[in-house]
C-alpha cells in the first residue's frame, strides 16, 4: 500500500511559503534601514533546503497522480514567489479532488 503524496505536498507548500515570507522580511532587514544580515544568513539556507524538499514533494505528487509535466513547472515555481505557494496548494488540492471524483 502506498501513501498519498498530497498531505506531504500540502505541508511542504505551507512551510515553504511561510519561510519565503520570513525570508522576504529578512532581506528587507538586511538591505533596508537596519542593514543587519544576521536574520537572512539564518533563514536563507533553511528556506533553500525546505524548497528542495518542496520540489521532492511536488515531484512525488505529480508522479503519483500522473499529471501533466507542465504542472511540475507551475507548482515548482510557486515556491519561489511570495504567496504563490499558497495559491498553488489550493490549485493542487482542487485538481486532486476533481481527479478523485472522476475515478
Amino acid at each position: 500500500m502506498r501513501r498519498d503524496a498530497l498531505p506531504f505536498y500540502r505541508v511542504m507548500a505551507y512551510v515553504t511559503g511561510v519561510f519565503l515570507l520570513v525570508l522576504c522580511v529578512a532581506m528587507f532587514i538586511r538591505y533596508g534601514p537596519a542593514d543587519d544580515p544576521t536574520m537572512s544568513q539564518i533563514v536563507s539556507p533553511i528556506h533553500g533546503w525546505l524548497y528542495v524538499v518542496y520540489l521532492i514533494a511536488t515531484g512525488l505528487l505529480v508522479y503519483q497522480r500522473q499529471w501533466k509535466t507542465s504542472w511540475v513547472v507551475f507548482i515548482a515555481l510557486a515556491g519561489t514567489i511570495p504567496f504563490a505557494s499558497f495559491a498553488a496548494e489550493r490549485f493542487v488540492v482542487t485538481k486532486a479532488r476533481e481527479h478523485a471524483r472522476v475515478r
